[in-house]
């Protein structure tokens, strides 16, 4: 066997009903081995995605992290990828050119990186903040729709982007309390790309589809179309909407709104049996009171339907039916679990439809917990992580690298050259050779005094 040399990425999803710290590792093999993983409750310090109260939050993820500990004590985590998504989300396609100057040589990857940080530069409305700019087809000169143009020649270089931005206050709000719990933040990644990432393949995305992860405040989109991102959107309602819906339509309490939706619920109501009745204790010596599963069902549904509305009027926007969208909707997050939710999203969006599991790029032998589609963005946000590392272990490779000129290289080529220079003057113009002579020995000084701060360095190195 083979010592894995692979780092321990840590994903954190700070959702508004939980949460999690997920530890990983890939294997020799490309799977995304479970080292560690620990959640806790949200604490109602989290609402649609923003962390409205930061001491609370700082207190839940303490705990998640030390959950994440006790089931592995090998772990030391500083650094975590973090979820993001909320009512301020949004999202704009916008155009880059790069005129070339040196046309002979290839397009590099700094070609590429100065595109994207052009982008960053991009006009958004006072008070949000790019969170990630995304790169979907280039062109170079004539040639269109480009999925890659590095190792390519062209003068002129280009790309559609698709920007994601967010309210600069919500996000130093999340960035605070990862900080306050002694975290580092290595990046903030949009919540549909990580739960993309943790339940799509590579056939998914040739095929085109729809990702939809129902999480408790929001229910995020993501639209993805022949490799390439489409299009990204925040619905302002999830899971603990329908369960508000509940304890309001039945007159009763938050955890008992919420255990039936978990225990007897159904996106379908049509599904329900009109006979099934749900005993509901009372409260402090009042007497029981009795609901119709098939009510309970007509509320769920009305809220899911109004979910889905949402997904037919975007994919609409951006032209996508079931004729782009051949993968169909990926449905994923915790609110995913309803019964018959599946055949409620078919018939109203007329898409094929499944659920989303984590499991797409995990190793055998983890917890199975982790199996659930609550856990999409935490492993996503690994797989995230893993993406940015390879990335850079290829951009960094030894042929990528220039070489570096050592002082003794430095020093030969540039006396040589003064030399010719000195003696080609001095055969026209004796006395000008002269005052060079005199001025290139004050170079000559502070060149050896440069050259001793390169000796200084290289005998602190040694030392």
């Amino acid at each position: 066997m083979s010592q894995n040399t692979n780092p321990i990425i840590v994903g954190l999803d700070i959702g508004t009903t939980k949460i999690a710290a997920i530890a990983g590792r890939k294997n020799d093999y490309g799977k995304l081995e479970i080292l560690g993983f620990g959640k806790a409750s949200s604490n109602n310090s989290v609402q649609h995605g923003q962390v409205l109260n930061i001491e609370n939050a700082v207190a839940a993820i303490k705990e998640a992290m030390v959950n994440c500990h006790a089931s592995n004590n090998n772990l030391n985590i500083k650094e975590v990828y973090v979820g993001i998504a909320g009512h301020h989300i949004k999202s704009l396609q916008t155009r880059g050119d790069l005129v070339r100057q040196n046309t002979e040589d290839e397009i590099s990857q700094a070609d590429v990186d100065q595109l994207i940080s052009d982008q960053r530069k991009t006009y958004i409305p006072a008070g949000d903040q790019i969170i990630d700019v995304i790169t979907q087809e280039f062109n170079v000169d004539n040639y269109q729709n480009l999925k890659n143009p590095i190792g390519m020649n062209g003068v002129k270089v280009g790309a559609n982007f698709h920007i994601i931005t967010g309210d600069k206050y919500a996000i130093r709000n999340i960035s605070r309390a990862v900080e306050k719990s002694d975290l580092k933040i290595k990046d903030i990644v949009l919540q549909p790309l990580a739960s993309a990432d943790a339940v799509m393949c590579d056939h998914d995305l040739e095929a085109g589809v729809a990702i939809l992860d129902i999480g408790g405040g929001t229910s995020d989109l993501a639209v993805f179309h022949e490799g390439i991102l489409k299009h990204t959107a925040v619905i302002p309602f999830g899971g603990e909407n329908i369960t508000a819906d509940i304890k309001t339509g039945l007159s009763v309490l938050k955890s008992q709104a919420e255990a039936m939706k978990v225990q007897f619920g159904s996106a379908l109501a049509q599904e329900a049996k009109s006979n099934a009745i749900i005993t509901i204790p009372g409260i402090r010596g009042m007497p029981s009171k009795q609901v119709s599963v098939k009510t309970l069902a007509q509320i769920i549904q009305a809220r899911m339907s109004e979910i889905l509305d949402f997904v037919v009027f975007h994919l609409k926007q951006v032209g996508m039916d079931s004729r782009t969208l051949n993968g169909g909707i990926i449905i994923t997050g915790g609110g995913s679990q309803l019964k018959h939710l599946i055949q409620l999203t078919e018939y109203q969006t007329g898409l094929n439809a499944r659920i989303g599991l984590p499991n797409e790029h995990l190793a055998g032998g983890h917890i199975q917990e982790l199996s659930k589609p609550m856990y999409s963005t935490c492993i996503g946000l690994i797989m995230k992580g893993y993406s940015d590392f390879e990335k850079r272990a290829k951009y960094f490779t030894p042929e990528n690298t220039s070489h570096i000129i050592t002082p003794q290289e430095f020093k030969a080529p540039v006396a040589q050259a003064e030399l010719e220079v000195i003696e080609a003057v001095e055969k026209i113009a004796p006395l000008e050779a002269e005052k060079l002579r005199k001025r290139t020995s004050i170079w000559d000084k502070l060149k050896v005094s440069f050259m001793d701060i390169f000796k200084e360095e290289e005998e602190k190195d040694l030392k």
